[in-house]
């Protein structure tokens, strides 16, 4: 077990699920005996999971922060607020779990992408923009190919989608886009606004309500534009 989490394989931590049971009884059938050691192995693996889920979202989130300019500030920002979104609109434990997950990963598909690229101070080219275009195609590929992360999978997918069916990379509209991605867009676009970037200064939170609710009804779902805000306002009055 020890040797397993020490193992490296990129950046997927390894973990080992263990179930032990005694036999003491000489008539009891064997099916039994290895019914009961799996029942404990399973129940291992079931305590571990979480920690081993959390060390896999902290290993991808240093890999994301390696090669671009997202940061964990930012990661754990648009978490808190599209874990307060979720909770306003009704939204199961669960969903309100693969939420703060997706919050966490959306943009995990940059880290198949060229640092030169999603660093460049300059305009990208056309074909830069075309890669940049394939990561959440990417980050897809990358959350399908994990249990952890398959029930967002989707969501990566489509983060990037606009309600007005102009975003990429399927060019859904309205309700055909995810309910997490469409919380996703509005949530990630507040906090770029307001924290800001190294090339674009922040706006304040006044000028970043105006421009969200702008933008309802073409780049967000009005009615979940209408409740951020709304819920954000209350933070302030």
């Amino acid at each position: 077990e020890n040797a397993c989490e020490k193992a490296e394989f990129g950046d997927i931590p390894i973990t080992l699920g263990v179930g032990v049971a005694a036999k003491h009884d000489t008539e009891e059938k064997f099916e039994d005996f290895m019914a009961r050691a799996d029942g404990r192995m399973y129940k291992d693996k079931l305590t571990k999971a979480y920690s081993a889920e959390n060390k896999l979202v902290q290993n991808m989130l240093n890999a994301l922060s390696a090669k671009s300019q997202e940061t964990m500030e930012h990661a754990m920002r648009m978490t808190e607020l599209a874990h307060r979104l979720g909770e306003k609109i009704g939204l199961s434990n669960e969903q309100i779990n693969n939420l703060s997950l997706l919050a966490s990963l959306h943009d995990i598909g940059k880290t198949t992408i060229s640092k030169d690229i999603l660093n460049k101070p300059e305009d990208l080219t056309a074909e830069e923009w075309d890669i940049i275009k394939e990561h959440p195609e990417r980050g897809y590929n990358i959350a399908s190919a994990t249990e952890e992360f398959g029930p967002i999978a989707r969501a990566i997918l489509c983060h990037h989608e606009r309600w007005d069916g102009r975003g990429y990379p399927k060019g859904l509209a309205g309700e055909e886009i995810p309910l997490l991605s469409r919380i996703i867009s509005i949530v990630d676009s507040y906090d770029v606004m307001t924290a800001g970037r190294p090339y674009k200064d922040a706006l304040s939170k006044e000028a970043t309500f105006q421009e969200i609710e702008r933008c309802a009804g073409s780049q967000f779902d009005p009615e979940l534009a209408e409740k951020f805000v709304k819920m954000m306002k209350s933070d302030i009055e």
